[in-house]
């Protein structure tokens, strides 16, 4: 029974996910809305301005004069990137779930954003997701390829709260029980907590910002042709406190078609200066100058390279800043069209094709033109910022995306949930399950892609 309600509640999840995409792209006129700014501007001896939003998608652009219609490279156009747009997707109340519809109250009754996002990162109790746009190739939309979703989540769980204990038997989990994924890859980085992990090819792995994670910090987890896999929340009120707070961020990455089905494969990231010594930890390169710290979690950045197969270019960036500093990156790799940026903690101010700067907030998601070989921040001068940064190389490939299948076709989605519903990738599990008894169901429902 508990497995049964465990995999409803995963698929609640999902719907009520895809309900707030949908009305995050439809300007659903409710509290949940996202807040969108989009910009225009006017290429030089062009006929008529253009919105930002709708400049991505090819090498060159097009421009029309009295004099006719020439192709120029849109680096010598803009050598900075610049504000695209900036929008603040729903937060929702989970985790728990009081907490977070008192966040809400509160904000309605004229508590300034700025105080109810401390208020957040104290006592949790939300869930940000952030669904990307991945425009289809020769669309003149703006792609955020091959960045399909990044979700923030803080939570806290408190010893002593009896609604804690009703909520984890009767209505959800403290975690997401097995379930299926092909075609993607997830990142999933904490900063707070931690995070239990079990698999369908006999994989456990422990890891969050704890020290009792030992600088695993963040999983990197292809899963390619297909794999369930369990992650539950790492609570432990021996270690943590009466409080065991947890924050971590899961983004979600698409995979270019010549790897969608490779085997599914799984590693750690570690951040700790001791030399690594196993098979399925990776080490996080960290570059600190003058109060700013530069986490590269996946990619590259100032010379410094991470050692994570990314199948395609990217760069993921943790990035923290004292008061008052600036960061930048100079020289990206041109191929770097998407950028995204999503503030944390703080704010900070990027240039607009106006020549001015603009505040991103706290909890807000901004997108960068496509183009340029520099980008720049300037830190609120009481906060500092801190925020992530996902950028890279679009894949211009088809998309569709159903639940938890990320592929090419439709066709492709109803493949993939064939194959899972037949045992191909494993077949799920109860969450209480102990280790042996997880262990001896994967060996008698294998994971035939591993």
């Amino acid at each position: 029974m508990d497995a049964i309600m465990a995999r409803s509640t995963f698929l609640m999840l999902i719907l009520l996910s895809q309900i707030i995409q949908n009305n995050c792209h439809t300007g659903f006129a409710s509290a949940f809305s996202p807040v969108k700014k989009s910009r225009t501007v006017t290429f030089p001896g062009a006929r008529e301005s253009r919105p930002l939003l709708l400049s991505g998608g090819a090498e060159d652009i097009e421009v029309s004069s009295s004099s006719g219609t020439s192709t120029v490279s849109p680096d010598s156009i803009f050598e900075t990137r610049k504000l695209a747009s900036i929008q603040k997707y729903a937060r929702l109340p989970v985790w728990p779930a009081w907490n977070g519809a008192a966040l809400f109250i509160l904000s309605k009754l004229g508590l300034s954003p700025r105080t109810v996002a401390k208020l957040e990162d104290f006592f949790g109790g939300r869930v940000c997701p952030n669904f990307f746009n991945e425009a289809s190739p020769g669309s003149a939309s703006m792609t955020t390829s091959p960045f399909i979703m990044l979700v923030h989540h803080m939570h806290s769980f408190t010893s002593f709260d009896p609604l804690r204990y009703f909520q984890q038997k009767v209505i959800l989990p403290e975690g997401f029980p097995s379930h299926p994924h092909r075609g993607f890859i997830t990142l999933t980085y904490c900063l707070r907590g931690g995070m239990v992990h079990r698999d369908s090819m006999g994989l456990k792995q422990l890891y969050g910002a704890e020290i009792r994670h030992g600088g695993n910090i963040a999983q990197w987890l292809v899963a390619g042709a297909g794999m369930l896999h369990e992650e539950m929340w790492d609570v432990n009120h021996k270690e943590d406190g009466i409080a065991s707070k947890q924050e971590l961020f899961q983004i979600w990455i698409n995979l270019p078609s010549e790897w969608k089905m490779t085997s599914p494969t799984v590693n750690l990231l570690n951040t700790s200066e001791e030399s690594i010594n196993d098979d399925v930890s990776l080490p996080i390169p960290i570059v600190k100058n003058e109060g700013v710290e530069t986490i590269v979690l996946v990619g590259e950045y100032n010379l410094q390279k991470s050692e994570v197969d990314t199948k395609s270019p990217m760069s993921i960036l943790h990035v923290r800043m004292e008061p008052g500093t600036s960061w930048s990156w100079r020289d990206l790799p041109k191929s770097y069209k998407t950028g995204i940026i999503y503030m944390r903690q703080g704010s900070a101010s990027v240039p607009t094709e106006t020549s001015t700067m603009q505040e991103i907030p706290t909890h807000h998601t901004a997108t960068l033109t496509p183009y340029g070989e520099h980008l720049n921040l300037h830190a609120h001068s009481e906060d500092g910022a801190d925020f992530m940064l996902l950028i890279g190389a679009p894949l211009y490939e088809p998309v569709e995306a159903r639940g938890s299948m990320v592929m090419n076709t439709l066709e492709e989605i109803e493949m993939a949930y064939n194959d899972y519903g037949r045992g191909k990738m494993g077949l799920p599990w109860d969450q209480n399950f102990e280790d042996g008894e997880w262990l001896e169901h994967v060996r008698q429902h294998p994971n035939i892609y591993r």
